[in-house]
Parts: C-alpha cells; sequence; structure tokens
C-alpha cells in the first residue's frame, strides 16, 4: 500500500518517495521541546550545522521575545535579540542517543523539525516503508509518545523540495492504518488479517475495511492525481 518505488506516467519514470513525520512526546532532555514545554510557544526554525569540525553539532532555534528560557535550560545561549524574537543556541555530540540523531541514522537527513508543547516533530523521507518500523521501534525503545504523525508519497522529480504532495489523513484512519501496519496487515504473507486488527481497534471488520480504503483513497489521489474512489470491497481481507 506505502511502499515507495517507479510510477511510469506519460512516459516518464518517477522515483516514489514516502513523507514521514515521526512525533516523540517525550524526547529525553531535548533542549527544543524543553523550550516548547517551558515557554508554551511552537519552536519553528531549527537549523543544525558543525562548525568546528571536532563533529559537535550546534543547533539554533528562533522563540517570540517575550519567551524567555535561557534560565530554565541548562546548556542554551542567547545569539540575538529583536523586538519580536530571541535566537537560542545550544551544542551537542552527535554521538548521543538523542531522537534526531536515531532518526538521522537510520532515514537520512531530516527535511523539518519542530516542537509544540514539549512534543518534538521531525520529518524525513524515506524509500522504503520497511525504514519507518525501523525508525519506530529503535526510537519506542528509548523514548515513551513514539508515533507516525504523517505518512504521504512525493514524487521526487516533481517535487520542489519545499512543499510535499498529498491530503492528510484524518487522526482516525491514521490510527488505524498505523495499527494495521504495526499488525503486518500491509505484509505479504499478513501477520494479522482484517479481523484481527479490527478487535485489536474495538471496531467491526466492516468500519476497518472503510477506515482502510478512505486512506488509500486519499494515498492514491496524492501519487497519482487520480480523484476515483477506493471502496472497501476493493480492501483485501
Amino acid at each position: 500500500m506505502f511502499a515507495a518505488g517507479h510510477f511510469v506516467g506519460s512516459g516518464v519514470a518517477r522515483r516514489m518517495g514516502l513523507v514521514v513525520e515521526f512525533a516523540v512526546g517525550t524526547p529525553g532532555r531535548c533542549p527544543v521541546a524543553k523550550a516548547s514545554d517551558r515557554s508554551g510557544e511552537r519552536v519553528t526554525d531549527v537549523a543544525r550545522t558543525s562548525l568546528r569540525g571536532d563533529g559537535v553539532i550546534t543547533e539554533e532555534f528562533r522563540l517570540p521575545a517575550h519567551a524567555s528560557v535561557e534560565e530554565a535550560i541548562p546548556g542554551i545561549d542567547v545569539v540575538a535579540t529583536t523586538d519580536s524574537e530571541t535566537i537560542y543556541r545550544f551544542e551537542r555530540d552527535p554521538a548521543s542517543d538523542c531522537v534526531c540523531e536515531i532518526i538521522e541514522r537510520i532515514a537520512g537527513p531530516a527535511t523539518d523539525i519542530r516542537a509544540e508543547d514539549g512534543t518534538l516533530f521531525v520529518t524525513v523521507v524515506v524509500e522504503e516503508l520497511a525504514t519507518v518500523r525501523t525508525v519506530v521501534e529503535r526510537l519506542r525503545a528509548a523514548f515513551d509518545g513514539v508515533n507516525v504523525r504523517r505518512l504521504t508519497t512525493v514524487g521526487d522529480a516533481d517535487d520542489d523540495g519545499g512543499s510535499f504532495s498529498g491530503k492528510r489523513l484524518t487522526d482516525r484512519q491514521r490510527d488505524v492504518v498505523q495499527t494495521a501496519y504495526e499488525m503486518g496487515y500491509f505484509e505479504y504473507p499478513k501477520g494479522a488479517n482484517a479481523g484481527e486488527v479490527a478487535d485489536t481497534l474495538g471496531i467491526n471488520r466492516s468500519t476497518f475495511a472503510e477506515h482502510v480504503a478512505a486512506a488509500i483513497g486519499k494515498l492514491f489521489d496524492a501519487q497519482f492525481g487520480t480523484e476515483e474512489t477506493v471502496t472497501p470491497t476493493a480492501v483485501r481481507r
């Protein structure tokens, strides 16, 4: 269902990828997540680089000027302050098992990092769904509150590097699809059938099929630009 690969349309082959946003509710000592929690503000525009050549990672993020957090979070420094915002900077060891390092070792560089109410959100582009499972397993071994918040498709050849195609699933559709995925419903041979997944979710089999069909329809529309409807009877049992 979500497997990346090649799609040939109008005689042009495109390499398809998966855009995945991981959410970690308790990301340990992450300064970015702590800043969002302490300030009550959403943290975006997280920038990272290695400035010193010794492997140390330097990170910067911005907060509204009224949201002062430098005294509450050890190890962060104020770089600049304007009437509207404050820029903070901190350093970390790349060998540390922080959320971003774990994700990037497995899935490659993050395309977006943000934090809200203490939850860290990290977005990456991967080629295979198996990579998503590996990241989730590794994160859950180290942190609580790990979920896949968003999973859409993107065509590398058409993507401008800034906008990702695809309609987002509803929270319920995401829960259903993620549970089915984690139980092996989309594998071959199946790790669980529709009835088993439905029982785990506390819903009947027909409701499960409707949710999966709706999710497939949205992802197909995002990938192939079609408005065709996928009916529950088209969902494999």
